[in-house]
């Protein structure tokens, strides 16, 4: 079984270290936390093994998950490459787009893997539409949260829209074409709303919203393409299904009907794809462990998790230049 040390003990980090000690596919050596009272309460509650350096955790594991902050990923995941281990980095891969692309070559250059914790991937609700979702045509994106000063040492897009952002670069297949974006910094010193405008070659539109200072959590996304609308909530892992096609003989009696401009015939029906209820981290983890046993490329590898970033880092630079800071 392949040995798994833990870079981080936050709140994301204490969810991933509850995993992965009760997982049939790592063996969990321990972790690693620079904040002592928070090192203290964790031996107090679990039974885990604390080492007091990175450097000695990465010595005694096959593979390293980081959940630091994002601005020490790049650090952290540069030594653990650098020490020959496989990597599971939280998002965003780092903070610059030559950080990751060092990354990259150090996972090639060693033969290692590296996967990226984008986990709205493998969230039930996506996984359960993932195949109808065909050349949309326009798509519109909300992730908002209530203001936490955690995640605030990044703005609103790496910390939150960089979801989104990855979910739409693994559909839409075209390169883009135009960004446009609007962030304000209202609590942090980065943007902590931000509205961006992605337009694709292939004629798609994005729309993408974020926020940190909403009153309430929302995670939501809708598809529109010529056969239909598709509508997932990650947070309920919920999902609605509109199809339309040409009248048939053969009409069900929930669909409705209608005529559109040119005079023809349209059926709309509803379609209640089986939801797979699981734990989003659990099954990401578990998928890295088997892409590294079978050697396979991971859903979203480091060069996915670029990807994002660079997109990502377009839309910051974009509100930069209208802002001028």
């Amino acid at each position: 079984m392949l040995r798994i040390g833990i870079l981080g003990a936050g709140h994301l980090g204490k969810t991933h270290l509850r995993i992965v000690a009760k997982c049939n596919f790592f063996e969990l050596v321990g972790f690693y936390d620079p904040n002592k009272k928070n090192v203290d309460q964790l031996l107090e509650e679990q039974k885990y093994i604390a080492f007091d350096s990175p450097k000695k955790l990465i010595e005694a594991v096959d593979v390293v998950s980081i959940i630091t902050p994002t601005i020490t990923h790049f650090e952290m995941a540069k030594l653990a490459l650098e020490a020959k281990k496989h990597v599971f980095i939280e998002k965003p891969i780092a903070i610059t787009n030559q950080e990751s692309n060092i990354l990259i070559n150090l996972a090639s250059q060693n033969g290692l893997l590296g996967q990226v914790g984008h986990v709205e991937r493998f969230n039930p609700a996506f996984e359960a539409v993932r195949t109808s979702i065909k050349d949309p045509m326009f798509i519109e994106t909300n992730r908002l949260s209530e203001f936490n000063p955690r995640g605030t040492d990044v703005s609103v897009i790496l910390d939150l829209m960089i979801h989104d952002i990855d979910i739409i670069l693994s559909i839409v297949k075209s390169p883009i074409k135009r960004i446009d974006a609007t962030g304000v910094a209202v609590i942090s010193e980065t943007s902590d709303i931000c509205n961006a405008h992605i337009s694709f070659e292939n004629g798609c539109v994005a729309n993408l919203t974020a926020s940190r200072i909403s009153l309430k959590k929302v995670r939501k996304t809708r598809f529109f393409q010529k056969d239909g609308y598709i509508s997932i909530d990650y947070l309920t892992q919920k999902v609605e299904v509109v199809k339309i096609k040409d009248v048939t003989d053969n009409i069900d009696d929930l669909s409705v009907l209608l005529t559109n401009a040119e005079g023809k015939k349209k059926q709309i029906y509803f379609e209640n794809p089986k939801i797979n209820s699981h734990n989003a981290i659990e099954k990401e983890l578990d998928h890295f462990s088997k892409c590294i046993l079978t050697k396979k490329n991971p859903l979203i590898s480091l060069k996915d998790g670029a990807r994002a970033l660079e997109v990502a880092n377009l839309i910051i630079q974009c509100i930069i230049n209208k802002t001028g800071s």
